[in-house]
């Protein structure tokens, strides 16, 4: 194989994983499904490989080709630079598994104020009004449940959440203030 063969393919397979992670680590960050975990996982463990075999035919190749060492190790370093972006997503990827991301919609026909969310890492929200939602970020401090309560016209109410969750358990969840809901966990 050529020098430039060798420096096409390894741009292409860097720029490939780089798009195909993003997209794997984009849904994952949107849907939180469990399924693109392991989708996830496979990909990072079938593109190291796949990676790993092209670059060593590029070093292999830098070291025979005196004249294109530089242009072949510059394309090495290009492919190594999918490294700490995959290290950036698995560490983002664990801070969601111990995360629930709640969006709280008022689904009542009144102004909610002073909701306090109870249970695993809290929350709280000022001020809902009618039809509002706001995403609160709920740390998973081990095995617990998610209340809130909060006032309606100046009578305090309070609600359930989710009933229970634990660490590596993070769910992008909605929850109707007031309303119809199904039991999550």
């Amino acid at each position: 194989m050529t020098t430039e063969r060798h420096i096409k393919l390894g741009r292409q397979t860097a720029l490939i994983s780089f798009l195909l992670g993003i997209g794997i680590f984009g849904l994952y960050f949107l849907t939180s499904s469990w399924e693109l975990l392991f989708v996830g996982y496979a990909f990072i463990a079938l593109t190291g490989l796949i990676n790993l075999g092209i670059l060593v035919s590029i070093l292999l190749k830098a070291n025979k080709d005196k004249d294109n060492r530089k242009k072949l190790l510059t394309t090495c370093g290009l492919m190594l630079l999918n490294i700490p972006v995959m290290l950036f997503y698995c560490w983002v990827a664990i801070i969601l598994l111990d995360t629930m991301r709640i969006t709280f919609t008022n689904s009542t026909q009144t102004t909610l104020t002073n909701i306090n969310i109870v249970g695993c890492g809290g929350g709280y929200i000022d001020k809902l009004e009618v039809g509002e939602s706001k995403i609160v970020w709920v740390d998973i401090t081990g095995d617990c449940s998610i209340n809130i309560d909060y006032l309606s016209n100046g009578q305090q109410k309070e609600e359930r959440v989710a009933g229970y969750v634990t660490n590596s358990n993070g769910q992008k969840m909605k929850h109707n203030i007031g309303g119809k809901n199904e039991e999550q966990f």
